[in-house]
């Protein structure tokens, strides 16, 4: 680099000195007249050309020498795997191209570590919601356990009471309907206490393998026929037979309860679809409606106990949690979304063989 500069320095003085020393000689010939600065002429010229070429020498060396240095350790510490060889520019662009490349891999692989956190984050906040309503749920389980006894007792003697009054009372139709209106608020009071008690209550066996097909159609069959259904075409999609491991009760129980969810959203009125698909770890049965759909402020509190959307005394909000409840005692989970094009999707995730 030294000696490239030295020589460009030299060109430049000479192609500046020169043609002034050719220029100005006749004219200092006329002035001087013969002497001896003719003889010291050339010593002259070569001091000028010397002196000339050392300040470019300089300049060149502090503004472009040394920056040209520092690049070009730069880019052998770059380029210390690069055996192509070649200039200083051709090892400047390939150095620049395989850090281009590198950056972009960095910048993928932090786009993709972030991605794996941000997924982890939202696991932890799921887990940590699933962890508060267990406990919940298992504070209310101990709860109700401890007082079901005790309030299903009265509530039978009530009924019982029920039924003489209406016995006595036949020729009186205000007096009947009281009592109906009577009979009916008492069960509902035993219905809640019945699912507080599901809600603390153990397994009651162990999850077997079974075909979930008829299991489903049974739950159709048996809810066809009420008035909430009246309506309702209820679609069977899937494999004519899927065996998963659970619980045909509790599994009963939980279709029942989401198709009676899905009828009752949608008014009595419409289409519920209901599918099994199978995978390789979980088989699933999905249940589809075409009702109003899941609003955030609902989903967030969907599985919680005594939530619920409909009008006060026509549901406990009981019911999915303990459909949930019920799933995980043999290892299924139960999950909620909205359905593309309008309705809401439940999706059962059960353990394959």
């Amino acid at each position: 680099m030294k000696l490239r500069l030295l020589f460009t320095a030299g060109l430049i003085s000479l192609v500046t000195v020169g043609p002034t020393w050719v220029t100005l000689q006749p004219l200092m010939a006329r002035t001087l007249g013969p002497g001896p600065w003719q003889r010291m002429s050339t010593l002259i010229l070569s001091l000028d050309l010397s002196l000339a070429a050392l300040v470019v020498y300089l300049v060149l060396h502090f503004t472009l020498g040394r920056p040209i240095e520092r690049i070009g350790t730069t880019v052998r510490e770059l380029a210390r795997h690069d055996e192509e060889g070649g200039g200083l520019l051709l090892r400047l662009d390939r150095a620049l191209r395989r850090l281009s490349l590198d950056l972009g891999e960095e910048r993928r692989l932090n786009t993709r570590r972030l991605e794996e956190l941000t997924a982890s984050h939202d696991a932890l906040v799921r887990l940590q919601a699933e962890l508060v309503a267990t406990d919940r749920l298992a504070t209310l389980g101990k709860l109700a356990s401890g007082v079901a006894h005790e309030v299903g007792n009265p509530l039978s003697g009530i009924l019982g009471y029920l039924s003489v009054i209406r016995m006595r009372a036949r020729g009186s139709a205000e007096l009947l309907d009281l009592v109906d209106r009577i009979e009916q608020e008492v069960q509902r009071i035993d219905q809640i206490v019945r699912s507080l008690l599901e809600l603390g209550r153990p397994s009651r066996g162990k999850a077997t393998p079974i075909d979930v097909r008829p299991v489903i159609e049974s739950c159709v069959r048996l809810l066809g026929a009420s008035r909430d259904f009246e309506g309702v075409q209820v679609t069977l999609e899937g494999p004519a037979s899927l065996w998963l491991r659970a619980e045909p009760g509790p599994l009963s129980q939980v279709l029942v309860n989401l198709l009676l969810n899905a009828a009752q959203a949608m008014a009595g009125k419409g289409k519920i679809t209901v599918r099994v698909e199978s995978g390789q770890a979980a088989g699933l049965v999905v249940v589809e409606d075409e009702g109003p759909g899941l609003p955030p402020h609902v989903k967030a509190h969907l599985f919680e106990p005594f939530f619920t959307t409909r009008e006060a005394g026509k549901g406990t909000g009981l019911g999915l949690a303990v459909s949930r409840h019920l799933l995980a005692q043999f290892d299924g989970k139960l999950d909620a979304e909205d359905r593309p094009g309008g309705g809401a999707r439940f999706v059962i995730a059960l353990p394959a063989l």
